[in-house]
């Protein structure tokens, strides 16, 4: 995908979450196998939401996850796949999102 929209100069703020979204905070991700803060922040956040997101939809070869087991896997990856630090920082934005029926048709 980065080398798709490399190209496309308003783009650019953005290219950073789609070249680092595969990193984990434990460094065992690619493409570079960043560790900790050495991934962007864009990039940090955008992998606990889109693995969020992933979750809660149903696929083609699974069902989706409630948002409370979610949270619960999202939690357990804390400093291993995820920052600790921005995940407490998103799970109660995510369960505020769940109370208010947000979530709902997930």
């Amino acid at each position: 995908g980065y080398q798709i929209l490399q190209p496309i100069t308003f783009l650019k703020e953005g290219l950073v979450i789609v070249l680092y979204h595969h990193e984990r905070y434990d460094g065992k991700g690619y493409p570079k196998g960043l560790k900790g803060k050495q991934i962007p922040f864009p990039a940090r956040l955008f992998t606990i939401i889109d693995a969020y997101d992933a979750m809660t939809t149903k696929r083609c070869y699974r069902d989706k996850l409630s948002p409370e087991e979610a949270i619960k896997e999202i939690t357990r990856q804390k400093d291993k796949q995820f920052d600790p630090s921005l995940v407490d920082l998103l799970i109660p934005h995510f369960m505020t999102l769940k109370q208010d029926g947000y979530l709902d048709n997930l």
